[in-house]
């Protein structure tokens, strides 16, 4: 189909009750004519460039040129529109991008669950009928605008697997690449020690797509048989508390990689549970988050989510030594897992312990809304803390409710952890 076409019925499916909640506000007429500008470029016979007028979703955080980023919160209603894209938009529109809108998200991105009392909550379009099932954090408008709104990617921000649980809960792929290697500029923070804008996208092909335009460079990535690789599985903590549908999922994905050829190390990968008390007075993103907000906090703190507001005022206790001792913590504790997995082409663990449990017991009881938060983040909050890489990707069976694989290295390992995601998705698509 021409781009125009692909844009209209992405646009149009924006407007159907599967996206209600999805967009906080739309770019149609900017989106129109990016379409337009490739459809007239390719019938003269003239390049196109890589996205070539294909539909991307903006999370609400990430500045677009003539419109406010607000973070999909009440705080930030007044705000001016942004003056210039952000460095990560202007690479997509650079890429030829149709730009479709600002996707919903967990206020100020704080959260794995996705619900947002201000603008309502996209629901999971896995939800069997009858039911509503929580999309993920925080980018939840930016997932179910590629599961159910025909957008080819969405730009996100994965603090604490922001991008990957969603991805997860709803069957997509969401590649969290090292962090310094994509533009955190013009994007309100939630974490500038952890933050990291990457995408949502249906496969890892696209997944590597996407990221090269993000991070400006060609990832070095070939399309291999898993045979030879070498694979470690973390007991410790990644494992802990799998509902069964997931534990059983998961097995089945490490004999199908078994299977083509790899090899599968159980190690126990210890430090990992030393990540609660580096986490204990809220870690990089009770500090960070208060020192952007404090201000804002003291005159409109009636305007933001309750379940918002008191995690980020946590960063208030935290002291100037204690944040310097956290970073000094961080360093040694990355050397001590870099030491041990280096011998591993990357690693692997469910993305998260559960499937998408249903939205009104969530909104209903802080205890359940922040039980379930804390499983979601836990174990793609670890790759953060690592500084690392990681993608989720499907590997559930048809007929339940989605299921992620995380795979996951080091710092700069992205190459790596897509090559290896590819063979994965690959072994898996044959195995189904």
């Amino acid at each position: 189909m021409s781009a125009l076409e692909a844009v209209n019925q992405a646009l149009a499916a924006a407007d159907q009750p599967a996206c209600a909640h999805v967009y906080i506000r739309r770019f149609d007429a900017q989106a129109r004519a990016a379409a337009q500008a490739t459809d007239l470029a390719r019938a003269a016979g003239a390049p196109v460039p890589t996205l070539a007028g294909l539909p991307v979703s903006i999370k609400d955080l990430f500045d677009v040129a003539g419109h406010p980023s607000t973070g999909a919160s009440k705080a930030m209603a007044d705000v001016a529109p942004a003056q210039r894209d952000c460095s990560a938009v202007a690479r997509l529109r650079a890429a030829g991008a149709a730009l479709i809108g600002h996707t919903n998200l967990s206020e100020f991105a704080f959260s794995g669950v996705g619900i947002n009392p201000h603008h309502g909550t996209p629901v999971n379009p896995s939800s069997p009928a009858g039911q509503a099932l929580i999309p993920g954090g925080s980018t939840s408008g930016g997932a179910v605008s590629v599961a159910a709104g025909r957008v080819f990617a969405a730009l996100g921000s994965d603090t604490g697997g922001s991008i990957r649980i969603p991805a997860a809960l709803q069957g997509l792929v969401g590649f969290k690449n090292t962090q310094r290697l994509t533009p955190l500029d013009g994007a309100i923070p939630l974490s500038t020690t952890l933050d990291t804008a990457c995408a949502i996208t249906r496969n890892v092909s696209d997944a590597i797509l996407l990221h090269g335009v993000l991070a400006s460079r060609q990832p070095r990535v070939r399309a291999l048989p898993l045979t030879g690789m070498r694979f470690a599985v973390p007991s410790t903590l990644m494992l802990d508390a799998l509902e069964p549908a997931v534990a059983a999922a998961f097995d089945r994905a490490l004999r199908c990689v078994r299977d083509a050829g790899a090899t599968v190390q159980t190690i126990e990968l210890a430090r990992l549970g030393d990540i609660g008390q580096l986490q204990v007075q809220g870690g990089f993103a009770a500090a960070e988050s208060w020192a952007w907000h404090r201000a804002r906090l003291a005159t409109r703190a009636a305007q933001y989510d309750p379940r918002v507001a008191i995690r980020i005022q946590r960063g208030a206790a935290m002291s100037a030594a204690d944040y310097i001792d956290l970073h000094v913590a961080r360093r040694l504790w990355i050397a001590d897992i870099e030491r041990t997995v280096s011998g591993f082409d990357a690693l692997l663990s469910p993305t998260v312990p559960l499937q998408a449990p249903a939205i009104a017991p969530l909104v209903a009881s802080d205890d359940a809304f922040f039980a379930v938060n804390q499983r979601l983040l836990r174990n793609p909050a670890v790759v953060n803390m690592l500084d690392g890489c990681a993608l989720s990707l499907p590997c559930h069976a048809p007929d339940e409710l989605p299921i992620g694989l995380m795979v996951w290295g080091t710092a700069l390992c992205d190459d790596r952890v897509l090559e290896a995601s590819l063979a994965i998705e690959s072994a898996l698509a044959g195995a189904h």
